[in-house]
């Protein structure tokens, strides 16, 4: 069983309001707002924008997420580092970790 694309996208701001306006502006809807400078984005059946503000003193980073449609169904390729296996999450998914040959790691999430 392979990855099904991009599941979601997880972007740090230091400005949720700014980056919210922005995201908005490109056709981008809130779906869910958390109330605490966080919340999810959609852009008709895309992946998910998943935004969340940091503190000034960090470097906002990004994360992509990959789409695996059922997590006890799939096996990585013996060349593909896994770093953490599939364990649940607190937001309802189940979430893998992989290293690319970079070093970059990935997330790989299927449904709970």
């Amino acid at each position: 069983m392979a990855t099904e694309g991009i599941e979601a996208v997880f972007l740090e701001t230091r400005n949720w309001g700014k980056t919210a306006k922005f995201f908005q502006s490109l056709g981008f809807e809130l779906e869910l707002s958390a109330g605490d400078g966080s919340g999810v984005f959609r852009n008709g059946e895309g992946a998910y924008l998943v935004v969340v503000e940091i503190p000034e003193d960090r470097e906002p980073g990004v994360q992509i997420a990959l789409k695996v449609p059922d997590a006890d169904g799939f096996r990585p390729d013996p060349a593909v580092e896994v770093v953490t296996p599939f364990e649940e999450t607190h937001y309802g998914t189940r979430e893998m970790t992989v290293r690319d040959p970079d070093g970059r790691i990935w997330s790989l999430q299927a449904p709970r």
